[in-house]
C-alpha cells in the first residue's frame, strides 16, 4: 500500500507542476521578448502593467497589430491601425519612434489587450478582426486597415 501512495504522490506533483508551467506560459503574449521592453521608452515601461504589455506586444509584433483597426477616433491624427497608436515608424535599422497616444487611451490598449488574448487562444487574423469590428466599432470611426486575409 505504500508503494503505491508514494506512486500516486509523484502523479500528483508531476501533473500539478506540468499545470502551473502550462499557465505560466500561456499568457497569449508569447511573441514577446525581454528586448521589447528594453526598446520602450522611459515613460512606457513606468505605465501600468496593462499598457507597458501592449506597448511590448507592439514592438514584438508589428505586422501582427497593423492588421487591425483602432475605434477611438485616432485616424484624425493620421493613424492607419491600432499600431499606429503605439508606433510611428520603424526606420530600417530597426529605430522605433513611438507614438505615446495609446499611453493615455484605454480603448487603443483594450483593442491590444484582445489582439494578445485571442491570437493566444489560437485565433486566426480574420476571426480576430471580426472580434475587434463587432466589440469596437460603435465607439467610433475605425481607421482605414485593410481587412486581413490570413
Amino acid at each position: 500500500m505504500r508503494l503505491v501512495v508514494n506512486r500516486l504522490a509523484v502523479v500528483l506533483v508531476l501533473l500539478a507542476s506540468g499545470l502551473l508551467m502550462a499557465a505560466c506560459g500561456s499568457s497569449g503574449a508569447s511573441d514577446m521578448d525581454t528586448t521589447s521592453a528594453a526598446l520602450l521608452p522611459d515613460w512606457a515601461r513606468d505605465a501600468s502593467p496593462r499598457v507597458r504589455e501592449a506597448y511590448e506586444y507592439a514592438v514584438a509584433n508589428p505586422e501582427e497589430l497593423a492588421k487591425y483597426p483602432c475605434y477611438c477616433g485616432c485616424d484624425n491624427m493620421g493613424h492607419t491601425s491600432n499600431l499606429s497608436c503605439y508606433v510611428q515608424d520603424i526606420a530600417p535599422d530597426g529605430t522605433i519612434t513611438f507614438d505615446s497616444h495609446a499611453n493615455g487611451c484605454g480603448i487603443c490598449v483594450d483593442i491590444t489587450q484582445d489582439v494578445m488574448r485571442l491570437k493566444g487562444e489560437g485565433q486566426s487574423s480574420p476571426q480576430v478582426r471580426a472580434y475587434i469590428d463587432a466589440q469596437y466599432s460603435p465607439f467610433g470611426p475605425g481607421t482605414d486597415t485593410p481587412f486581413p486575409t490570413e
